[in-house]
């Protein structure tokens, strides 16, 4: 049996956005992230599951991040523009994947949904 993908968007808890803040900057991480993989084009083609979770702050998504990277994956951090509610530069997310769901929950296991 063919691995499950999926892809897992980590959002900062702490800034408290707007949801259509929040979900500007989730879709900003999907897309970067995805465009990286190289598991895209299967993913795309089972239904592009996906996981949005949250992590306390700055010092958590960071470390996520990190991790993402060592451990290989496609990863795309995500700073805002600063043209509304955010002051410019202001991380705000992390994407992830797509990626075998086993890879993904090494890195983001822990972390609860939003």
């Amino acid at each position: 049996m063919e691995k499950e993908l999926k892809q897992v968007i980590v959002v900062r808890s702490d800034l408290r956005l707007d949801k259509g803040k929040l979900a500007g900057q989730v879709a900003h991480a999907a897309v970067s992230a995805a465009d990286k993989s190289k598991w895209k084009r299967d993913w795309m083609a089972v239904g592009q599951k996906k996981s949005v979770l949250k992590c306390a702050d700055l010092q958590e998504l960071l470390s996520v991040y990190e991790q993402a990277k060592r451990s290989g994956l496609a990863v795309e951090l995500i700073c805002d523009a600063g043209k509304t509610q955010l002051p410019a530069g202001t991380t705000t997310c992390v994407g992830i994947g797509p990626a075998p769901e086993d890879l993904l929950d090494k890195v983001t296991g822990k972390l609860k949904l939003l």
